[in-house]
């Protein structure tokens, strides 16, 4: 009598087995699928992909500005164009008061301001993290100096701290990025401070103390992924606050004089005239610009939050 066909374990072929997968290779198995359950469920928002396309295509003309654009394009003495010339084909944005295209200046601005506000971003949203979880998870008097620091530095206006810091260190690129990096981090404290609390309290944790996890550990390795899903989404919507900050103090004076910035491009119109003259093509560019970019990187922290955050997919 003979047998009947022997079922294999899955990884079996043949009449080998195959070797167990190493924790590494099973650690980046469920990375790609995470990722891959992230992406299924961003791509059903319209929204968040409108956003995505957006800002693709402002970090596409970002990085070509270069080669779209000439030192002699931005020249202050040899622009190609006449004083304020109304937009025509060969200026579709108009030019300014020094001759040069509008639309030259929009383009090149844009790497100035996209740089700041990543840049500020990262500095805000990773010194809001620091402090959110060590605040979090240590507790006892230390938490509640941080937690007052942080109070108190949130109910103060963050334009009014970013202008005294950039006032204080003088004008220049670095001077911005520091001084939004500096002034807009409490709000991601307060967020990630909430969510370490939330983890804190979940039994795995004590399991890993009990096992001798130190809290380096615990930090590293059970806190901070459980509040990157925060983070991710904050630094998204923090992204358009930098801009818009950045944007705001170039215009107020504040920036490098040698650098072109939508805030910069801003001021020199005011400094123009161009308000009381009616010289919309040189106020409205770069303003639409700064709106279209805060609307990508809103569209895409709101599209992101609703994946990541299980309540709000249960209301769509």
């Amino acid at each position: 009598m003979s047998a009947g066909p022997v079922e294999r374990p899955p990884g079996e072929a043949g009449g080998g087995s195959a070797a167990p997968a190493s924790p590494r290779a099973l650690a980046w198995r469920r990375r790609r699928h995470s990722l891959g359950r992230f992406w299924a469920g961003y791509r059903g928002n319209r929204a968040g992909l409108a956003g995505l396309a957006g800002l693709a295509v402002f970090v596409l003309i970002a990085l070509c500005a270069p080669l779209l654009i000439g030192p002699a394009d931005l020249s202050l003495t040899d622009a190609p164009g006449g004083p304020h010339e109304p937009p025509s084909a060969a200026y579709p944005l108009g030019t300014d008061n020094y001759g040069r295209s509008i639309l030259d200046l929009v383009i090149w601005g844009s790497r100035v301001s996209l740089t700041v506000g990543f840049l500020a971003t990262l500095m805000c949203v990773g010194l809001g993290t620091l402090v959110g979880i060590v605040a979090g998870h240590y507790g006892g008097f230390g938490s509640t100096v941080l937690m007052r620091i942080t109070d108190w530095v949130l109910v103060l206006p963050a334009l009014v701290l970013a202008v005294a810091f950039a006032a204080v260190m003088g004008q220049g690129t670095v001077t911005i990025i520091l001084a939004i990096g500096l002034t807009a981090w409490p709000t991601t404290a307060r967020l990630v401070r909430a969510q370490t609390l939330a983890v804190e309290a979940r039994p795995y944790i004590d399991r890993a103390k009990a096992l001798g996890g130190g809290h380096g550990h615990v930090m590293t390795r059970h806190v901070l992924p459980n509040v990157m899903p925060i983070v991710l989404a904050q630094t998204t919507l923090t992204v358009a606050e930098s801009i818009i900050m950045e944007s705001t103090m170039a215009f107020l004076g504040l920036g490098d004089p040698n650098t072109l910035s939508w805030g910069g491009t801003l001021q020199e119109a005011r400094n123009a005239g161009a308000v009381s003259s009616g010289l919309w093509w040189h106020l409205l560019p770069p303003g639409l610009a700064i709106v279209l970019v805060a609307l990508a990187f809103t569209l895409c922290g709101r599209a992101i939050e609703g994946v990541l955050n299980p309540r709000l997919r249960e209301r769509r």
